[in-house]
């Protein structure tokens, strides 16, 4: 691989890497290539960007990226992929489902809104966070709870005192 074409990788990987929040580093070694096709189509239907990129390359991405990657940097060894989502926990279920077919992908670092996770172990923390959107349903459905707490009783309420109103007005009609 010439200069140039380093530069331009590592230039291109620099400009995904700062636009992402959301990164996962990946070992996909050992895979056939059947396999990695299958992974990289699962990706691609999940909206996860997918690349097997060199360590070196990445780390020189990842400095000039203008974001503090310094804790993945002991995760560059041996052959990586990398994966980039909207979503923090896409990637992970998608690594969760495709390992029971396969032995791989492991789980080396993940980096998601400024947060580290590293190790393979850290997958099933990875899976139960929760995306933006869902954060914000769950939060529309606490705040909507008590609101229609209130309406519901004062319905009721109001149905309530309606029909002693009328009755006292029969009493008095009488």
């Amino acid at each position: 691989m010439r200069k140039e074409e380093k530069y331009q990788i590592i230039e291109s990987l620099a400009e995904k890497l700062k636009n992402s929040d959301v990164i996962y580093l990946a070992d996909t070694s050992g895979l056939n290539v059947e396999t990695i096709n299958g992974l990289r189509r699962l990706c691609f239907r999940r909206n996860v960007s997918m690349q097997v990129v060199k360590n070196t390359l990445l780390k020189k991405a990842m400095e000039r990226s203008e974001k503090n990657f310094e804790p993945l940097y002991a995760a560059l060894v041996g052959p990586t992929s990398v994966m980039l989502s909207d979503t923090g926990n896409v990637p992970a279920k998608l690594i969760k489902e495709f390992r029971k077919k396969a032995e791989k992908p492991s789980l080396k670092a993940a980096f998601i809104d400024q947060a580290v996770f590293i190790g393979d172990d850290q997958l099933d923390a990875l899976t139960k966070i929760k995306s933006k959107e869902e954060l914000i349903g769950d939060l529309i459905g606490l705040l909507q709870s008590p609101a229609q707490n209130v309406i519901s009783a004062l319905q009721s309420g109001g149905n309530t005192i309606a029909g002693v109103v009328k009755t006292l007005s029969e009493r008095d009609e009488s």
